[in-house]
């Protein structure tokens, strides 16, 4: 069977059971500050198992999109090593909120897997949760009870907590579950050990391949199970390792998921894969391929739903797979220029049928995998002539761990690239040194993010919270839950839900309002509202004394303004792109906030000055306009597509959307808006730049932050007026002043020119001769410039020249070292190694060439130690 129709077979299977066939999610979570991206298949339904929402159904599946390559759940060190871990993976999930339960859920799967899919019987096993003293929770008899009405009794085995008890977290719901281990092996190792022996052993052919959770209990923050009001089901199967079982292959990679990549990969590296590694240096090969296969798809659907590579949060995890796959390429396939992103046309071809993202946003992913690529292969250049600057200030054969982990940690040049390089020289790494400083990092890292989150205390059963801040700022509230969060980020806060709420809570790019609860008694001022799991939590410093009041909430009215107007202005901003740079612009992300915008859009080139100026003068026509909001609460959401509505990339749609519409702009938005374009006031672009390969960033300014820019531009202007003695025509003043200053920068230039001869002389008559070495180590009174073309005149004087010049300009001290190529070939002086040493007494490092090098600081005061320092260096 073809991968395609394997997951066909598995929705059609479910959607004739009555179960309501959902898309799934993007692999980056847009909503869940928890985490970073969708590791599991129930994170889209997180909600609805806590009891905050409604499903669309009571029965649903789906396939997922998945990333585990951070958290509790990382398996990215795996990856490639074996033949059945992944950082992205599809779960297919049956899900059942308060419907069905233990018995339809086993037989369902049993039925699929034997009847369906045909899989042998004899080699399927199944565990059920063995109890646990420590949570008092007995064996799952019943589990057991419906298995061995399809199963023989030696085929059920029992599973620990580890194993057999799934939890979405430290708490949340949770409950016993029952996995279905697959025994793929051939009949002769079958023979010598019963599968039943390696079930859960890390075997890569007997692998589990669907889990049943059976989600019965809440852990509390104390760690106690209480029984959830309602039963609930979430199964995950793994699609790749189903793949491989019913194509008849012993590897995820043998599969047609991965092979077509695999092709592609031999194809443009010349290397060839081999099933069975014949010996160390295939099996190396082997598992580059595998890992590069692997992160393609990782990279290229993280890109497509929105989180483009970075140097923080979840664009760093992305930037990271993406580098080691690069380094594989480069260490064990001898790729040395891009290759990756040539990857994304296979992988379109072969999943965009299914996942649409990954063919609409192919050439955004293709650029910006590129661009990534051609940077860090820069960066492992440079790491390699770093890690040779390492191996020379080495006294031994054993290179510092702190050493390796700072070309790591700053440069981000891989260890096990840095341990090969080494074994190859001869030289061995400190491993315990570096892994010191890598734990040291991950402790402090780990202490910052720490958060300790209490129980809910709930005060008003079910879930009745309604935003009404659409309509009005201030209501009257009672809060209805709440609970304390400890975090070494953020202290104590309290987290404060109420029963309605005119509270914007952080999302669409719009960030939270602020503002307080008013008591007859006490203020409580409100520094944040974020969205979780369908709760509006409202974010405080301390609790109100008397929790029961009742209260009015006031939002800022100041800064909702601000954010409606810099929101609304966001939406005609795209609307002005898409007119003036074409119809290929898309929204890539966005922030609103009461100070100003930023928008990411897709765009291939540099916007000129002139078409910022015709999209500041769209968005302004557009405010001129005085264009009223359009807005509907409640749209089909293919009626609002159908009405001209734009829809952005990455974000995850109900069955009803809201449309906002200003004259020809429409737009899906939850966000909050001016009600007429006038109330903008004016819009000015105040910046535009890149982001990544194929995205631009513009920055603007609405409404009283213009006016502040105005008066801060004036100002400035009046300033330059009274320092020009109040000129006429201010323009010609400056253009007056620039004309003299060119002519007197010329007169210095030949004068430093003149002074550089002049000084020639007389340095070359203080040259000294040190261990057959001619040497001038002196401060002279010259910039840079004129210091090198110094420097370069006295090289003409002679053989074995050592030159060490120190100039300061602008109160900032530099040193120009040359050395002639006699020394440099004859007795290995380096003159870009010499200047980084040196350059320490200044406070500062540089570089350069063998024979020409320079090197910058900030210690003046430290010019005489360095030219002593240079003079010990010679003797």
């Amino acid at each position: 069977m073809k991968s395609q129709d394997i997951r066909k077979q598995f929705l059609d299977f479910f959607k004739d059971r009555g179960h309501l066939i959902v898309p799934s999610a993007p692999i980056v979570t847009k909503d869940d500050p928890t985490l970073m991206f969708n590791n599991s298949g129930m994170a889209q339904f997180k909600e609805f198992f806590l009891g905050n929402g409604t499903p669309k159904s009571k029965r649903i599946a789906d396939t997922q999109k998945c990333l585990r390559v951070s958290g509790k759940h990382n398996d990215l060190e795996e990856v490639g090593i074996d033949t059945y871990h992944h950082t992205m993976f599809e779960m297919l999930g049956n899900w059942s909120f308060g419907d069905y339960f233990k018995k339809e859920a086993i037989h369902w799967a049993w039925e699929l897997l034997t009847e369906v899919y045909k899989i042998d019987k004899d080699i399927l096993y199944v565990t059920i949760f063995e109890g646990n003293k420590e949570d008092n929770l007995p064996m799952d008899q019943e589990a057991y009870d419906i298995w061995k009405e399809l199963i023989s009794e030696d085929r059920i085995l029992m599973g620990n907590k580890k194993d057999n008890f799934w939890e979405m977290g430290d708490q949340g719901p949770c409950g016993p579950c029952s996995e279905i281990h697959v025994d793929i092996r051939s009949a002769e190792e079958k023979a010598q050990k019963a599968g039943r022996e390696l079930v859960n052993a890390d075997h890569p052919q007997v692998v589990e391949i669907w889990n049943n959770v059976f989600m019965e209990f809440n852990r509390k923050a104390d760690g106690s199970l209480e029984k959830l009001p309602a039963q609930h089901v979430d199964t995950g199967m793994g699609f790749e390792r189903l793949c491989m079982v019913l194509q008849g292959v012993q590897s995820n990679y043998d599969t047609d998921v991965f092979t077509p990549l695999i092709n592609k990969i031999e194809n443009l590296t010349g290397k060839k894969y081999t099933i069975k590694a014949a010996n160390d240096k295939d099996e190396k090969l082997n598992i580059a391929i595998r890992v590069i296969a692997d992160h393609v798809r990782a990279v290229a659907f993280a890109i497509a739903d929105g989180q483009l590579p970075s140097n923080n949060g979840a664009g760093y995890v992305i930037r990271r797979i993406l580098r080691r796959a690069i380094r594989y390429a480069f260490t064990f396939l001898d790729k040395k220029e891009p290759f990756i992103f040539e990857l994304v046309d296979t992988l379109s071809s072969q999943m965009g049928e299914f996942f649409p993202e990954i063919k609409s946003q192919k050439i955004l992913v293709q650029n910006v995998i590129r661009e990534e690529e051609t940077s860090f292969l820069r960066t492992l250049d440079q790491g390699l002539q770093l890690l040779e600057n390492v191996i020379a200030s080495t006294e031994g054969k054993v290179v510092s761990g702190q050493k390796a982990f700072e070309l790591y940690d700053t440069f981000g040049f891989p260890i096990d690239l840095t341990a090969l390089i080494l074994r190859e020289k001869g030289y061995s790494l400190d491993e315990a040194g570096f892994e010191a400083a890598m734990q040291e990092q991950k402790s402090r890292s780990r202490a910052a993010s720490e958060v300790s989150t209490a129980d809910w205390t709930i005060l008003t059963e079910g879930n009745t919270e309604t935003f009404v801040g659409y309509d009005q700022l201030v209501n009257e509230v009672k809060v209805t839950r709440y609970r304390k969060v400890d975090s070494k980020k953020d202290g104590t806060i309290y987290q404060i839900v109420l029963n309605n709420t005119p509270f914007y809570p952080e999302g669409g790019g719009q960030v939270g309002d602020k503002g307080k609860l008013v008591s007859a008694n006490e203020t409580i001022e409100v520094i944040d509202t974020k969205k979780e799991n369908n709760l509006i939590l409202h974010i405080t410093k301390k609790l109100p004394e008397n929790i029961n009041s009742t209260f009015t909430a006031q939002v800022n009215e100041k800064l909702r303004n601000d954010s409606a107007s810099n929101h609304s202005a966001t939406h005609l901003l795209h609307q002005a792109l898409r007119s003036v740079l074409g119809t290929h612009v898309e929204q890539k992300g966005s922030l609103v906030s009461p100070n100003y915008l930023r928008f990411d859009f897709s765009h291939f080139s540099k916007v000129t000055d002139e078409e910022l100026k015709q999209v500041e003068d769209f968005v302004n026509a557009r405010i001129q306009e005085h264009l009223p909001l359009i807005e509907r609460r409640s749209i089909p959401f293919q009626q609002a597509i159908d009405e001209g509505a734009m829809a952005l990339f990455g974000e995850k749609y109900g069955d009803n959307v809201r449309a906002i519409k200003f004259g020809e702009s429409m737009e899906l938005c939850g966000g909050i808006h001016v009600k007429n374009t006038a109330d903008i006031w004016y819009f000015k672009i105040v910046s535009e730049s890149a982001v990544a390969a194929g995205i631009r960033r513009i920055e603007a300014i609405t409404n009283e932050a213009v006016k502040e820019y105005f008066a801060s531009q004036e100002n400035a202007l009046s300033e330059i007026k009274a320092a020009l003695k109040n000129p006429q025509d201010t323009l010609k003043a400056v253009a007056s002043l620039q004309d003299e200053n060119a002519k007197l920068k010329k007169q210095l230039e030949a004068l430093l020119k003149d002074k550089a001869k002049n000084l020639k002389g007389e340095l070359a008559a203080e040259i000294q001769e040190i261990n057959g070495v001619k040497f001038l180590a002196k401060q002279v009174d010259l910039d840079a410039a004129g210091a090198k073309d110094l420097i370069y005149e006295l090289g003409n004087l002679g053989n074995n020249l050592f030159i060490l010049l120190a100039t300061v300009q602008d109160d900032k001290p530099m040193l120009s070292c040359y050395i002639s190529k006699e020394l440099v070939a004859e007795k290995g002086l380096n003159a870009g190694q010499v200047v980084r040493e040196l350059g320490k007494h200044i406070q500062g490092g540089g570089g350069g060439q063998p024979f020409f090098a320079t090197a910058g600081g900030k210690n003046v005061n430290g010019i005489n130690d360095a030219l002593a320092a240079a003079v010990d260096f010679i003797k």
